[in-house]
C-alpha cells in the first residue's frame, strides 16, 4: 500500500487512465481541486479540507487515533466524525484513492497533480536540473501560503502542523526565487527578486542583490531609499544591518565615480575602515541572540512539527523579555538550509550569543539538548538536557520552552554581570552598570543594596530611557523598605517613583510592571498590585520573578491557593533562582493560611536553607515550626536568627508583611511559644 508524497500504486494510475480523468489538487494558496480542467465544488467543512491537506502531504498512512487527536478537540464521536470526513473526501477525489488498512488511513495520489508535492520534489532533486520554463511553472504554483485561509482554532495540533508546513514551503519558495534571480536574464530576474524580498524581508541576501542591481543601473537614489527603509525594518526586529551598509558602500564606490564615503546617507553604518567616521545614532546596548532551528534526530524525522514549533516558541518568548535583541524567526528559518555552524551564524548575524540544540523522539520520550554559545569566545556558556514523556506533546513543549528561556536569560545575565565586574566603574556603559547593579542587588545585604542603587543610578544617568535600570532602582528601594534598612514610608515612595519612571520609559517591559506591582504592595494596594504583576506575566509568560511576586503578594493578603500555584510555577521555571528562598517562603506562608501547618513548616525550613536567606526568611521558618508544635527546631532557628540579627523582633516581621487579622493571630501565638516578642 502506498499513500502521500513520492509514492505510487499501479492500479490507481491504470484506473485513472482507463477513465481518462485528470485530477489536480492545489494547496499553495486557497485549496482548489480540478478534474479535467473543471473546478470541483469543495465541501463546506474545514475539517474535511484540512484532513485532505494533511493526508496529501503525509509520506505514509496515519493511524485513526492520530488523526482524531490532530483535528478534534473533545468530540462526541471522533471515529464517527473521521468516517464522515473520509466519505466526503472519497466523493471528491475518488473512492479508489482513499486507502484504509486496519487502523491506518492514507491517500494514493500517484496519478494526481499536487502542487505542494511538485515543488518539494523539485527542491529535493535540485532546481539546477530544471529548465528555465520549468522554473517559471514552479514559481507560478505559489499562489499564496499553503492551505491559505484555513484555520482550526480548536485544533492546536493541526495548527502547529499547518504553521510548520507553511514555513517549510516558504523556505522552498525562497530557495526557488533565489535560484531564478541568479539564473534568469536580469530584466526578468528583477520581478522574482522583488517577490523574494516580499517573501523573506529579513533575509539580507535579496536586499544585497537589489542594492547591487540598482547601483549598477545608476539608480543610486532608489538604492539609498531602499537602504534606509530596510535599515528601519532590520532595527525593529533586532537584526544587524551592518553587512547591508557595507555591501552598499562597496558597490556604490565601485559604480559611482562621484561618490565619497563621507557623502553616504545619514543612516549609514560605518564600514570596517577606521577612516570612516559616520556612525549610527547610538541605541541602548542589549545583548543580541540568535536561536537556530533545532536539529531533529528522531528515527522518523518529519519537516516542521514540534521540533520547529519549539524553536519558534523560544524566539517568541525571548523577544517578550525585552532584555535581548532577538533575531527574527523568519531570518533564522531562512538560514536553516545554508547549514551554517554556530560560529558562522554568529559572524553572519553579528550576535553576541547563539542557541542551538537537538530534538529527539525515542519511543514514549522526548529528549531536547540545548547549548548556549558566547560568540566572542566560541565558548559553550551553558548546556542542558530536557527529557520528558510524550504524554501530552504540546503541554510538554510549553514546559520545556519556558525552562529553556529562563535558563538562557539567567546565564546571559550572569555572563554580562561577570564581564562588567572586570571593568573600571568609570568605563561602564548603561547596560554594564545595570548588570553590575543586579549583581549587588541579588546579594541581599544592606551594603550591597546601596552599591546596587549607585550602579542603577549611573545606568539611568547614561540612558534615562533604560526601563530596566529604573525597575532595578525601584527594587532596591523596595528592599530597603521591606528589610527596614531605611525609613519605610520614604523608601516606599522612592520605589513607586522609580517604578513610574520605568513604566514611562517602556510600558511593554515586564520588569516595569513587576516594579510597579511591588511598589503598590508597599502601599497596601493589594488588587492594584496583583493587576500589575499579572500584566508582567501576560507580557512575558516565562518571567519567573513575576510569578514569584504574585505568590509573595497572594500568600499574605490574597488567595493562598493561587499563591501556591504561582510559587510552584516560578520554581519550575527557575529552579536555581537567586530568589528561590522567597519562592519557598511564600509557599510556606500560603500553607499556614490554608491550615496545612506541618507542610508549611517543612517549606519554611527549605527556604531558610537557601543561600542569601535574610532575616524575614529565618523568621518564617521559626514561626512555621513553632505553629506546627516543633518547638525544639523552632528555637534552633530563632537562635540562628538572633545570632545574625540580634535586634530582630516580632514587630519587624508583622510590619513587613500584610496579613489579615485572623492570620496574624497564628503568627503571634507562634512567636509567643518561642519567645520572639
Amino acid at each position: 500500500m502506498a499513500a502521500g508524497v513520492g509514492t505510487s500504486v499501479e492500479s490507481g494510475g491504470a484506473e485513472a487512465k482507463q477513465h481518462g480523468r485528470s485530477l489536480e489538487i492545489r494547496l499553495l494558496g486557497p485549496m482548489a481541486i480540478r478534474r479535467d480542467g473543471v473546478d470541483l465544488k469543495l465541501p463546506g467543512s474545514r475539517k474535511v479540507r484540512s484532513l485532505l491537506a494533511y493526508l496529501a502531504l503525509s509520506p505514509r498512512p496515519r493511524g485513526r487515533s492520530q488523526l482524531c487527536d490532530l483535528l478534534w478537540d473533545i468530540p462526541d464521536d471522533p471515529r464517527g466524525e473521521l468516517r464522515w470526513c473520509l466519505s466526503k473526501i472519497r466523493s471528491l477525489i475518488g473512492e479508489q484513492r482513499v486507502i484504509t488498512d486496519g487502523g491506518a488511513v492514507g491517500l494514493d495520489l500517484s496519478d494526481c497533480s499536487v502542487d505542494a508535492i511538485e515543488v518539494e520534489t523539485a527542491y529535493q532533486h535540485g532546481f539546477k536540473t530544471h529548465s528555465e520554463d520549468q522554473l517559471r511553472s514552479l514559481a507560478a504554483l505559489f499562489a499564496g501560503d499553503f492551505h491559505d485561509g484555513s484555520s482550526l482554532e480548536r485544533s492546536p495540533a493541526f495548527e502547529t502542523w499547518l504553521v510548520s508546513q507553511r514555513r517549510r514551503l516558504r523556505d522552498i519558495h525562497a530557495a526557488l526565487l533565489e535560484h531564478m534571480v541568479q539564473r534568469l536574464p536580469s530584466e526578468e530576474a528583477q520581478a522574482y527578486l522583488d517577490r523574494w524580498i516580499q517573501l523573506s524581508p529579513f533575509d539580507i541576501r535579496p536586499h544585497e542583490l537589489l542594492l547591487m542591481s540598482l547601483a549598477r543601473a545608476g539608480r543610486f537614489r532608489e538604492g539609498e531609499e531602499h537602504l534606509d527603509a530596510t535599515t528601519k525594518l532590520f532595527r525593529a526586529e533586532g537584526i544587524n544591518e551592518r553587512p547591508l551598509h557595507d555591501a552598499w558602500l562597496t558597490v556604490r564606490t565601485q559604480t559611482d565615480d562621484s561618490f565619497r564615503p563621507r557623502q553616504a546617507s545619514a543612516n549609514a553604518v560605518p564600514s570596517s575602515s577606521p577612516r570612516d567616521t559616520e556612525t549610527l545614532p547610538k541605541e541602548p546596548r542589549r545583548p543580541s541572540i540568535a536561536i537556530m532551528p533545532f536539529n531533529e534526530i528522531s528515527a522518523v524525522a518529519a519537516p516542521g512539527g514540534p521540533c520547529d514549533a519549539l524553536a519558534y516558541d523560544i524566539i517568541t518568548r525571548l523577544a517578550k523579555l525585552r532584555s535581548f535583541h532577538v533575531i527574527a524567526q523568519g531570518t533564522m528559518f531562512a538560514l536553516r538550509e545554508r547549514h551554517h555552524t554556530v560560529g558562522e551564524t554568529a559572524q553572519l548575524l553579528g550576535v553576541d550569543y547563539v542557541v542551538d540544540g537537538s530534538f529527539q523522539r525515542i519511543a514514549d520520550r522526548i529528549i531536547v539538548r540545548v547549548e548556549l554559545t558566547e560568540a566572542r569566545s566560541s565558548r559553550i556558556a551553558w548546556t542542558d538536557v530536557f527529557e520528558r514523556r510524550v504524554a501530552d506533546t504540546f503541554l510538554l513543549l510549553d514546559e520545556i520552552g519556558s525552562r529553556i528561556v529562563v535558563s538562557i536569560e539567567r546565564e546571559v545575565e550572569a555572563i554580562e554581570s561577570n564581564r562588567a565586574l572586570l571593568k573600571a566603574p568609570n568605563s561602564l556603559d548603561a547596560w554594564e552598570a545595570h548588570h553590575l547593579g543586579l549583581w549587588h542587588m541579588y546579594r541581599f545585604t544592606k551594603s550591597d543594596n546601596e552599591q546596587a542603587q549607585l550602579f542603577f543610578e549611573r545606568a539611568i544617568g547614561l540612558d534615562p530611557t533604560f526601563a530596566r535600570a529604573h525597575a532595578g532602582l525601584s527594587f532596591t528601594h523596595f528592599q530597603s523598605a521591606f528589610q527596614h534598612w531605611a525609613d519605610r514610608d520614604a523608601e516606599a515612595e522612592l520605589a513607586y517613583r522609580a517604578a513610574s519612571q520605568s513604566m514611562m520609559a517602556d510600558e511593554r517591559d515586564p520588569t516595569a510592571h513587576l516594579a510597579m506591582g511591588r511598589a503598590l504592595w508597599l502601599r497596601a494596594l493589594h488588587d492594584q498590585s496583583v493587576g500589575e504583576l499579572q500584566q508582567a506575566v501576560e507580557l512575558s509568560p516565562s518571567f519567573a520573578i513575576a510569578h514569584y511576586s504574585l505568590a509573595f503578594v497572594q500568600s499574605q493578603s490574597g488567595d493562598p491557593r493561587a499563591a501556591v500555584v504561582a510559587a510552584d510555577h516560578s520554581r519550575a521555571l527557575s529552579p536555581f533562582d537567586p530568589l528561590l528562598f522567597g519562592m519557598l517562603a511564600s509557599r510556606a506562608l500560603a500553607l499556614v493560611r490554608l491550615g496545612n501547618i506541618e507542610d508549611a513548616a517543612d517549606w519554611g525550613v527549605k527556604a531558610a536553607a537557601r543561600p542569601n536567606a535574610h532575616a524575614h526568611i529565618l523568621a518564617i521558618a521559626t514561626l512555621c515550626l513553632s505553629i506546627a508544635g516543633r518547638l525544639v527546631e523552632a528555637k534552633a532557628y530563632l537562635a540562628m536568627l538572633h545570632d545574625r540579627y540580634p535586634a530582630y523582633r516580632l514587630g519587624d516581621f508583622m510590619s513587613a508583611f500584610h496579613f489579615p487579622r485572623d492570620d496574624q493571630v497564628l503568627f503571634r501565638q507562634g512567636a509567643k511559644r518561642v519567645g520572639l516578642d
